[in-house]
């Protein structure tokens, strides 16, 4: 097991030190899915909710999200996004919302918490947008897919075969 970063020699958490690591172009990309009723995907497919543009919305949520991801998550450190991408494709078979979220930087430290963040709060919108129709809605399968940059170099989640 790796040395977990976020302890110190007692064993308390505190903030990772970064102020040695080099600034390195960083690049993280996540995504999740919100499962509904094939409805409520209809009428949010067609616009048809009372509280609005629930995608639209969504994504300036996932966006605002990862920009504040460091006041969120005690342990993250504040930094500089230079590029915010969240995407959501409706999904039929099962009715879905997906997130894809891509942050990127150049700091000392990853964007991963910041891409996830966005896409669990672009989730959450959804739900809220839509829980008038569908309150057994499932927020779920959120995962890291990508991150490059840094020391520990470039990860990929391993696609399943087939």
């Amino acid at each position: 097991m790796t040395e977990l970063t976020h302890l110190n020699t007692r064993g308390e958490a505190h903030i990772v030190d970064v102020g040695a690591k080099e600034r390195t172009h960083r690049i993280a990309i996540a995504e999740g899915q919100i499962h509904m009723a094939a409805d409520t995907l209809a009428k949010l497919r067609a616009g048809d909710l009372r509280k609005g543009d629930a995608l639209g919305t969504a994504r300036v949520a996932g966006i605002m999200a990862a920009k504040r991801t460091w006041e969120l998550v005690p342990l993250c450190h504040p930094i500089a996004l230079t590029h915010i991408d969240v995407e959501l494709s409706l999904q039929e078979d099962p009715p879905a919302v997906r997130c894809q979220a891509r942050t990127e930087t150049v700091e000392r430290t990853g964007v991963e918490m910041e891409a996830m963040t966005a896409v669990q709060i672009a989730l959450l919108t959804i739900y809220d947008m839509c829980k008038g129709l569908d309150r057994g809605m499932i927020i779920g399968e959120v995962q890291l897919l990508h991150k490059s940059g840094g020391r520990s170099g470039t990860w990929e989640r391993p696609t399943a075969p087939g």
